[in-house]
């Protein structure tokens, strides 16, 4: 039974193998060999040969130079008080190509959006052959990251600057404001958009396939911050004329109007408004008219608040004093046979002083046509008249003088109370300015200065003085300017009441309203012009309308800047 056990085991077993034969072992060898050959060859390429090229493209699918935002500079009125920042938000964007084709996740994006989705399909169909398109602007950084938590594919992210503006309405057309990219399209921010936006910088960073950030590298330029702008306004004194001047065109039903107030020393602006506004922190409905910076862009015929500067011609003539007597009897006159001049009334025998507080047109005429032909529109150009008032605020109006001709009587007549002439309200404030600095006329700031400018002689010493001297008795109870008294200080000033032009002329019920004056006389520190435009009702004079706007901001202003009375017996302003 064993021997036949071992004879079945026997039975069972495999051959042992017949050994390789030698042509079988060398191709075995030569396949291997080739393998490894092709492996380093494959190997040397990648790593020698292609390295530039695929390192390239490895870099172009994970590495991104990346811009960084220039933090947009700071405007600040005169004490520090933040009238323009810009504030750090988040833009989310999109790549069409890797956004989820599934409406169920497309919904909750547009969702957290606040879009609507049949919209965001027809936008995503648009862009549909580009990588990049924009979801929504300058969110809160809160919101943007709710719909980042989303975690939907092909959404980011790109860090911004918003500006805003504390003072919203208030100094909107002068501060200006800046687009959805941050640069500067109207006012200050156009003027000074360069400084003001600093250089952007750059960072390379590593993000992986769904462009996320996986590593900041290096910094490739570091971003340099704007500039900050110190502006002359005072913010107080804003806020307090631009008040004033919303209430009085409301309250006389007006088209608009405009204020400056400048120091008298310096030239500096230290309120400029302007109606109607509107808020730039909300655009939403805005009114085109609100964009204009009247004060400075637009012009308009002054009127008798004129008078003073073309009087001071007269009185420099050396052929005039303020106690001059001049007949304005019959209280008009005709020139050119075709143009006549008539005063409110007869007012008979009146001084340079007088003429100047009764507002005589038939005074003034008579002083005009005794001088030089040249000599009022001369000074005129001496107080910086028909020229740019040289702010660099974007589009100031140059106004204009008659070009030097021979001029009839009835131009020269009209030229010296105030017609046939145009000028913005800037224009007309430096001006007052420079009667207000013993005749030297001082270059109008919109950017506080370190220091005081020399200025230029325009007026002489003397004159100046005589001058305000002249407009004080002008702004006395009993007289059309005595609305604009300020309790407690001496003022001087002049009102103007113009007719509005059309295509066809002047118009017979429109005018505009204006007051320039100059307080306190004893140590002029602040020049202030009002204008209101078109008021309707029964009152429309200068005396009326304008001149209590100029008394309550000058009475605040003067006030606030801590300037002591000069008035030993304070009266209050006439009704």
């Amino acid at each position: 039974m064993k021997a036949d056990t071992r004879e079945a085991v026997t039975l069972r077993r495999r051959p042992p193998a017949e050994p390789l034969g030698g042509g079988r072992y060398v191709l075995m060898l030569i396949l291997v060999v080739l393998a490894l050959g092709l492996l380093v060859g494959r190997v040397v390429d990648l790593h020698v040969i292609d390295r530039t090229f695929l390192q390239g493209q490895g870099d172009a699918r994970t590495l991104r130079v990346e811009p960084i935002s220039a933090h947009r500079g700071m405007i600040t009125d005169r004490h520090g008080e933040p009238l323009a920042i810009s504030t750090p938000v988040v833009s989310l964007w999109a790549n069409p190509q890797e956004l989820p084709p599934d409406d169920i996740q497309r919904l909750v994006l547009t969702r957290a959006l606040g879009l609507d989705l049949d919209d965001f399909n027809a936008r995503v169909e648009r862009f549909s052959e580009r990588e990049f398109m924009y979801l929504q602007r300058q969110m809160t950084p809160g919101a943007a990251q709710q719909v980042l938590d989303l975690g939907l594919p092909g959404v980011y992210a790109q860090d911004e600057y918003k500006r805003y503006y504390p003072s919203g309405e208030v100094t909107a057309q002068l501060l200006g404001v800046t687009n959805v990219d941050d640069q500067g399209q109207e006012g200050l921010e156009l003027a000074y958009h360069s400084y003001l936006a600093g250089t952007p910088g750059q960072r390379r960073v590593l993000k992986d396939r769904k462009g996320r950030l996986v590593r900041d590298l290096h910094l490739l330029r570091e971003a340099k911050p704007g500039g900050d702008l110190v502006l002359a306004i005072d913010q107080r004194l804003q806020y307090m004329a631009y008040r004033e001047l919303k209430a009085a065109v409301a309250e006389h039903d007006a088209d608009g109007g405009t204020l400056v107030m400048m120091d008298a020393r310096t030239g500096e602006v230290l309120a400029m408004a302007n109606q109607p506004s509107y808020n730039p922190n909300n655009r939403a409905g805005l009114d085109p008219r609100g964009l204009r910076n009247q004060a400075i862009v637009d012009v308009f015929e002054p009127g008798s608040v004129m008078k003073p500067l073309s009087m001071s011609a007269a009185l420099e003539s050396g052929e005039f004093e303020p106690d001059t007597v001049v007949d304005t009897s019959p209280g008009w006159m005709r020139l050119d046979h075709r143009f006549t001049i008539r005063d409110f009334r007869n007012y008979g025998d009146l001084t340079l002083a007088g003429i100047l507080e009764k507002s005589s047109n038939i005074g003034m005429t008579r002083i005009a046509l005794q001088l030089e032909e040249t000599v009022v529109v001369d000074k005129y150009q001496a107080l910086g008249l028909g020229q740019a008032p040289g702010t660099g605020f974007p589009g100031e109006a140059s106004g204009s003088l008659p070009a030097p001709a021979h001029w009839s009587d009835s131009q020269r007549a009209t030229l010296a109370y105030g017609y046939g002439l145009s000028v913005s309200a800037l224009q007309l404030a430096s001006a007052y300015t420079t009667i207000a600095n013993d005749g030297r006329r001082l270059p109008p700031s919109l950017l506080k200065l370190s220091e005081p400018p020399a200025g230029t002689p325009a007026i002489a010493p003397a004159v100046a003085n005589d001058l305000l001297r002249m407009l004080e008795q002008a702004v006395q109870p009993g007289t059309g300017a005595r609305r604009a008294g300020v309790p407690g200080y001496r003022v001087a000033g002049k009102t103007g009441t113009v007719r509005k032009t059309s295509s066809g002329g002047y118009q017979e019920d429109a005018y505009r309203s204006v007051f320039a004056g100059v307080a306190p006389v004893s140590d002029p520190r602040i020049v202030t012009v009002v204008m209101i435009d078109h008021p309707r009702g029964d009152e429309y004079y200068g005396g009326a309308v304008a001149a209590p706007v100029f008394s309550r901001v000058t009475g605040g202003a003067l006030r606030l800047l801590d300037v002591p009375p000069d008035q030993r017996e304070p009266v209050a302003p006439a009704p």
